[in-house]
Order: structure tokens, then C-alpha cells, then sequence
């Protein structure tokens, strides 16, 4: 069934508290307006019905605990493209975590605040210093607003909260460089159990009367690793590989360049693992897309619609503008004799140097066995050309990944996917066409990929001469509207709580294929004189 139709979302309950709440979010312009303060919450009720405007001239009554819970975002009201997606209420979400707390754990007082990034967040922390607070409670609601990182350096106990398909990526990425830098008082929590929320925030309570016997850090750690549970059924379906040797794989790579697209400017080739790159400026992409015959792009956009088993909010005209960036693409791939092109999609779109998103055409390119890229990212891109050829032109997925806590999950999400996981041989799993999740523009995929069988994520990095590896089975697909489209569920292999800790020097994507490649990553680290790190 298809629609065309605007999804809707559903708002909480109205209740006069609630109405209150929103009207002073509503009028609270830049994060920066909370930052004296804000908000203090938990006097009596366990429906957090006394959130108010808190009088700095005084302060209540101490309770057991005094926690600051500091949230971490750009605007109430999201106001660019970035996860969850351009015009999130986070709103809600403040109210549903203020709540939950006070309900819980009413033993507990709460001081409620925003942030958008460390000058605004250490306003908050210099505010503090007279209010006796226990703790912060740091909740990541975007990816990149380094809000954390003060809080802990006041030497207080902080709890970093992930807020999943909002924050995730700051949060792995912040969560592991404050673990290398081995943090006491920094414990962690990032599950879709609300319940692990109010277990790690208790822990600010034991704290108080263990402290002396057990840091922060340790303590929420037990808690945490308590809370996951213990692997599932790791069995997967069997998939037989047939492997090139890697001395063949690596004289392939010589001879597969890579298409980048990262400004309008271009410029010197250069290589990544052995890899040609071949540096072009957005106007011969754009160029090419403009030249790229409407007629063929229609029948391709044609395609595409009977394909999916689901087409919303985008139209039939967007689907052809994408077609002929696919057209377009490879046409440049047949120029430059290369095997793959990644592009700045956003940076180009939004700039004005291109006219349609890739993403459909990743996702075509991808299903004939070559690779279409997204973000610019040479390393990523790396890996889907040298594993792509090992395999036989199995296609990388390129992801962002989540880790849930409650179910022993890892979820690999992105706007582009692979419809053919298996190769290009392969047979093509179900697709559902809807717009670029964070901007809620253009045509993307959400590829429901096949659950049952094994996966091997990595990432070739030329500069640490490594090959980054993690194993995972693939149980299933996650609809969340929040953040990218695709995603993938799978539960890792090995050590879960190890693979909390390599996202500050790997950064946040991983490149993930169907089939058992662990062994082929030696192999072919052997043969480039790499090392391989196991992140689980």
C-alpha cells in the first residue's frame, strides 16, 4: 500500500501541567535562557506535577540526593537536520525522563536544565557550586554537543544517558574517550528500558554510602553489565563465502578507484589503503546529472516504484531527479574507470552544488556489485571496495550504529542500504522508499535485510595501518522514525561491553556484510602490512 500522505505524530497526554510545561519551553528560545538554573523539580508529586520556574534566591529542602539533570541538545524545538530529524519536539521527551525520575525515585531532588554545548553548560556548573549538588544525570539528546565532558571534569559523580536515534553517536564516541581516559566518576547507561534509567540513577544514592569502597564508574559499570542480558541464539544460517586470496584482493584494489566528491573545488589525487582516489569538484557530478537522459531515469524511477513495498512522501518526480543522479554516476564510474564514488551528499545539497540525493543511486550502484559511498567517507568507502572484491562484489553497509543495553543489541542505521546482501547474484530483499530521514527531503531506502545469519563489521584505516572488526548476528529490523531509515538489528558476538570503547579513535561509522569475514580481515591485514583490532 502505498501513501503519500504526511505521517503524524502523537502527542502526549494534555494535562493543565503538561500545557504549563510547553509554555514555558515554548518561550525559552536558546538553551542558553536555561542556563542559570532553570527548573527545579520533585517536591511532591510523582507525576512531576510541580515543575516550575525555580527561584535562585533559594532552594528547597534537601532531600536524600540532589541531582542536576542536564540535557544536551541544540533547541527544544529541533531546528537543522541532524538525528532524530529537522523539527523533533524534544519537549516531551524532557518531560517524559523528569517524570519517570520523580515517580521512581521520590526520594530524590531534581534540578533541571539544557545545554547546547560547553560554554552554556559550564554557566550551569559555575551556578552549582553554592547549590550542594550530588551529581548530574547527563542525558546526549543530539549526537555532537559536547555537554559531558565539563560536567565531569567538576569531579562529581556524573550518569551519561543516552537518548537512542537522538544521541547516539556523541554518546559512543564521547562515552569511550572518557573510558580511555579511565574517569571514576563517569558511569554510563544507554538502553530502551526506562527502568535501566532509574536503576543507574539509583546508584547516585549508593554512592553516597559506598563511596569510599567503590568509585562511580565502577559502580554503575556493575550495574550496567547486570542489567544486559546473557547472549541469546548465536547459530546462524548457513552462507557460503567464495573468497578471492588477499594478495589478488590487494592488486584489484590498485586498479579500483574511488570517485570523491567533497567540495566544489576538487583536487589532487591521492590514495587510501592502497586505493586510487580520484578527487573531482561537485559541478562535474552536478554536470553529470543534468546530462543524464530523463527518459532512461523515468524507466529506472519506474522501476523503483513497483519495486518497493512501500512508497511515502515522496513523489514520483523525486524519484526521477534521483534516478538521474544514479544515471549520472555511473556514467562517471565508466569514465574514470572506477569501481566506486562517494560524495558530501548533505554538504553539496545544501550548499547548492548539487540538485538531487544520491541515496537511490548508492542503492542501485551497491546491488550491481559496485559502491556508492555516503558522506565523503574515504575509510568507509575503502572498505566496501577491498571486502567487496574479496567477496565477489558483496556490498558494504554503511552505518551508524546504536547500542541497546536491554536487549544485547547493536543497531546499524543509515538512509542508504543494500537491497541485494548476498551479492549481486543474490536475491533482493523488501525496500520501502521514504525521504532522507534527518531533513525529511529527497528519496532514501529502508532495506529490510534478512535476519539469521552472520555479520562482519570493519573499518580499513590507513593512517593506524588497522583493520577494525566486530562480529554480529542479524535478528531483525528496527521502524523507529527516529533517526536514519534502514536499520539493521543484530546481536554482537564476544564481549558487549568492550564494544564501548574503540568510537572515540574509529569514529562512528562501520561498514558492515553478510558473511563470516573475520578471517579474511587477517588475511588481507597480513598481506598490507596492517594490524587488526577485535572491538568485541
Amino acid at each position: 500500500m502505498r501513501s503519500k500522505e504526511s505521517e503524524k505524530r502523537k502527542g502526549p497526554a494534555q494535562s493543565s501541567c503538561l500545557m504549563r510545561r510547553r509554555e514555558f519551553f515554548s518561550n525559552c528560545g536558546r538553551c542558553a535562557l536555561l542556563a542559570a538554573g532553570c527548573f527545579y523539580s520533585g517536591l511532591k508529586s510523582s507525576s512531576a506535577q510541580n515543575l516550575a520556574l525555580l527561584d535562585l534566591s533559594s532552594l528547597p529542602a534537601r532531600k536524600e540526593v540532589r541531582l542536576r539533570l542536564l540535557f544536551a541538545l541544540h533547541r527544544p524545538v529541533q531546528d537543522r537536520p541532524d538525528w532524530p530529524n529537522l523539527g523533533f519536539d524534544f519537549r516531551p521527551v524532557i518531560e517524559k525522563y523528569v517524570s519517570l525520575l520523580e515517580k521512581r525515585l521520590p526520594e530524590f531532588s531534581y534540578l533541571v536544565s539544557m545545554a547546547s554545548g560547553p560554554e552554556e553548560a559550564a554557566g550551569i556548573l559555575e551556578a552549582d557550586r553554592e547549590k550542594q549538588i550530588d551529581g548530574y544525570v547527563v542525558f546526549q539528546l543530539n549526537c555532537w554537543n559536547r555537554v559531558v565532558q565539563p560536567a565531569v571534569e567538576t569531579g562529581k559523580p556524573v550518569l551519561y544517558v543516552d537518548f537512542q536515534y537522538g544521541g547516539s553517536g556523541g554518546f559512543l564516541v564521547y562515552t569511550a574517550g572518557l573510558v580511555r581516559q579511565s574517569k571514576k566518576n563517569f558511569g554510563f547507561i544507554c538502553s530502551s528500558d526506562p527502568e535501566h534509567l532509574v536503576a543507574a540513577v539509583r546508584a547516585f544514592k549508593t554512592f553516597r554510602t559506598e563511596g569510599e569502597d567503590v568509585t562511580f564508574s565502577d559502580l554503575v559499570g556493575r550495574i550496567r553489565q547486570n542489567l544486559t542480558p546473557p547472549p541469546g541464539y548465536l547459530k546462524c544460517y548457513p552462507d557460503e563465502l567464495n573468497l578471492i586470496d588477499p594478495e589478488e584482493t590487494v592488486y584489484r584494489m590498485k586498479h579500483s578507484p574511488i570517485l570523491l566528491f567533497r567540495d566544489q573545488n576538487g583536487g589532487e589525487s591521492m590514495e587510501v589503503a592502497g586505493i586510487p582516489v580520484i578527487n573531482l569538484p561537485f559541478s562535474e557530478l552536478n554536470s553529470a546529472w543534468e546530462k543524464a537522459d530523463r527518459e532512461e531515469a523515468r524507466t529506472v524511477a519506474r522501476n523503483w516504484w513497483k519495486q518497493a513495498a512501500l512508497v511515502q512522501n515522496v513523489r514520483f518526480s523525486e524519484l526521477i531527479n534521483s534516478a538521474a543522479m544514479y544515471l549520472g554516476m555511473k556514467k562517471l564510474l565508466q569514465k574514470y574507470q572506477a569501481r566506486a564514488v562517494t560524495i558530501n551528499c548533505l554538504g553539496g545539497f545544501y550548499g547548492g552544488h548539487i540538485q538531487a540525493y544520491p541515496c537511490l543511486g548508492f542503492y542501485e550502484l551497491n546491488n550491481l556489485g559496485l559502491v556508492g559511498a555516503c558522506e565523503a567517507d574515504l575509510r568507509s568507502t575503502a572498505t566496501m571496495v577491498a571486502f567487496g572484491l574479496m567477496t565477489g562484489g558483496r556490498p558494504g553497509y554503511i552505518s551508524d550504529p546504536v547500542l541497546d543495553i536491554s536487549s544485547r543489541r547493536i543497531i546499524y542505521a543509515h538512509c542508504v542500504a543494500p537491497g541485494r546482501v548476498f551479492g549481486p547474484e543474490g536475491t533482493v530483499n523488501p525496500i520501502e522508499i521514504l525521504t532522507h530521514s534527518e531533513d525529511r527531503q529527497g528519496a532514501s531506502v529502508r532495506s529490510l535485510m534478512p535476519a539469521g545469519y552472520l555479520t562482519t563489521s570493519l573499518e580499513i584505516d590507513q593512517s593506524k595501518k588497522a583493520i577494525l572488526v566486530h562480529q554480529a548476528k542479524a535478528v531483525g529490523n528496527s521502524f523507529d522514525d527516529r533517526a536514519c531509515r534502514t536499520k539493521l538489528v543484530a546481536e554482537p558476538l564476544g564481549d558487549f561491553e568492550k564494544l564501548f570503547t574503540c568510537w572515540d579513535e574509529w569514529g562512528w561509522h562501520r561498514v558492515t556484510f553478510y558473511g563470516d569475514l573475520k578471517k579474511a580481515a587477517y588475511e588481507l591485514a597480513s598481506v598490507l602490512g596492517y594490524s587488526v583490532v577485535e572491538e568485541a
